[in-house]
């Protein structure tokens, strides 16, 4: 009999669709799982940036999380705006109680328009609290130089950061290069070998780019892909949908998933 295959994504919500577990769960489709969500913060935002933030209550977030799981089983999952501390741990603790696996992070730091997207001391709770547990994390330059405290403007300085975040705990780690000057470079370290994949870099601002990849490789690694091959699709995923993006207001352009 078969079983459809299922992603789970816990984050932020974002009512532009461009980001957040909205666009995580156009992205699960498109590659042909099914989604399932989870809302961990809420926000104010369009195109243009993000507003405002609203936490969501701890218990009830909790709540949301064990009356999904008792009923549904992800085959991977990730994580992306985690607003505080304690739903980070709260997180932390459901994936251990339900055993769940091919967990990916994405460790949102800060929006592309430049708002903080996270309460101090989060980036710590994850690398003590999710990173061992995870399949794969997958940080831009950004916040792969602020858990590292690495200053990254290379190649070889995304090496770097790889390495010393494998040492974190996950799998493996993906670096992305999208502020790179010249073509986008995204580099994959699974603790023995280093994978860089590079693409001409396309024209304008886009919203989301981080979100779609991570929840890209969720889906892939839910289908049974290796990491190396998540990586691989993710990427041209992502490509393609920013090559066919969409305007929908006023601001950042849409990947088009």
């Amino acid at each position: 009999m078969y079983r459809q295959k299922i992603a789970l994504t816990i984050a932020g919500s974002d009512p532009t669709g461009g980001a957040g577990f909205q666009a995580d769960l156009k992205t699960f489709q498109a590659l042909g799982v099914y989604g399932i969500s989870i809302p961990a913060v809420l926000t104010a935002q369009n195109t243009n940036g993000v507003l405002e933030v609203k936490e969501i209550d701890p218990f009830f977030f909790s709540s949301q999380i064990d009356t999904l799981l008792i009923d549904s089983y992800p085959d991977a999952l990730k994580t992306g705006m985690l607003y505080s501390s304690g739903i980070v741990k709260a997180v932390a603790e459901k994936i251990r109680t339900y055993d769940l696996k091919n967990l990916v992070i994405d460790p949102v730091h800060t929006s592309t328009s430049g708002t903080s997207l996270m309460e101090e001391g989060v980036l710590d709770a994850m690398t003590k609290h999710l990173f061992p547990i995870a399949k794969v994390i997958t940080p831009n330059m950004s916040e792969a130089s602020a858990l590292t405290a690495l200053e990254i403007n290379n190649e070889d300085d995304m090496k770097k950061a790889a390495i010393k975040l494998l040492h974190l705990g996950p799998e493996a780690v993906v670096v992305t290069g999208g502020h790179l000057k010249g073509k986008a470079v995204d580099i994959l370290f699974d603790g023995t070998d280093f994978l860089s994949l590079e693409q001409d870099r396309i024209d304008g601002e886009f919203h989301g780019t981080g979100c779609v990849f991570s929840s890209a490789i969720t889906a892939c690694l839910a289908l049974d892909y290796e990491i190396k091959e998540a990586f691989i699709k993710a990427k041209d995923f992502v490509w393609k949908a920013m090559k066919t993006a969409v305007t929908v207001g006023k601001g950042m352009k849409i990947l088009n998933v």
